[in-house]
Parts: structure tokens; sequence; C-alpha cells
């Protein structure tokens, strides 16, 4: 659950992250649907996350694209909700939904940037992730 300050919880946070990468490009991908669900479904900071709490966190991503400064509230409530020490966290489930489906969009890179920028994720790190995105998501 959030705290008395923050709209949304730490998990709550992490999910818009990956919410807002598969909207970027208007067209959430099955793949990137599916690597959101495994995510909290099977990593160990979702595991006391209420997953009934998916279908709000989506809603209010979705109400922030719709608003002209949305992607910067979003951002504001982020950067609330998160702690410091997760944002690379947050930074590479954004990079494993981009690279889910094969093929990285204008768009997507364009948010990706972004998110590296709102959290400040060093670029030897951002590199790192991207990397391990990549590899994990390479297909035969």
């Amino acid at each position: 659950m959030p705290s008395d300050n923050a709209i949304l919880s730490p998990q709550d946070a992490l999910l818009a992250i990956m919410i807002s990468v598969s909207m970027s490009d208007s067209n959430m991908r099955t793949a990137e649907l599916v690597a959101i669900q495994q995510a909290v479904n099977y990593l160990p900071i979702f595991a006391e996350y209420d997953v009934d709490r998916i279908k709000k966190v989506a809603a209010i991503t979705s109400d922030l694209f719709e608003e002209e400064d949305g992607l910067d509230a979003l951002f504001g409530i982020v950067r609330e909700s998160l702690p410091e020490n997760l944002y690379e966290t947050a930074y590479a489930f954004a990079c494993d939904v981009a690279a889910s489906d094969g093929a990285l969009y204008q768009p997507e890179l364009r948010l990706l940037e972004e998110i590296r920028h709102e959290l400040d994720i060093d670029r030897l790190a951002a590199a790192a992730i991207e990397r391990g995105a990549r590899a994990r998501h390479l297909k035969l």
C-alpha cells in the first residue's frame, strides 16, 4: 500500500513505469503485456503485491497519458512513490518491456531516454541494463 504521502506504492510505481513504456507507442503489444504480467507474477519485489491493483494503476497511467503534462506528473508520482534505490530497477523493468516484442520503436526509445533522465540513471548503469534487456529478449 502507498505511504501517507505517496499516491502509489513502490510496486505500483514500478508497474506504472512498465505500463507507460507499453503505452508509449499507442500499441500495447501482447509480448509487452506478458512481460509485465510475468514480472508481477514471478519477481520477488512483487511477492506481496495485490494484483487487483493492476487495473487501478493502468487506469491512472492511462489517464495521465491523456493529460498535456501527464508524463511530467507520472514522473513526479514515481519519484515520490519509489525509493531511490529502486530507480535502476524501474529502468530495468522499462527496458524489459520495451525489448519484449523484439523491436524498439521511436516512442519507446524517447520514453526510455526520458526515464533515464528523470530517474537520474548513470550512463554506464543504463548501458548495462539495456544490454541485459537486449540479451534476455533475443530470438534465434
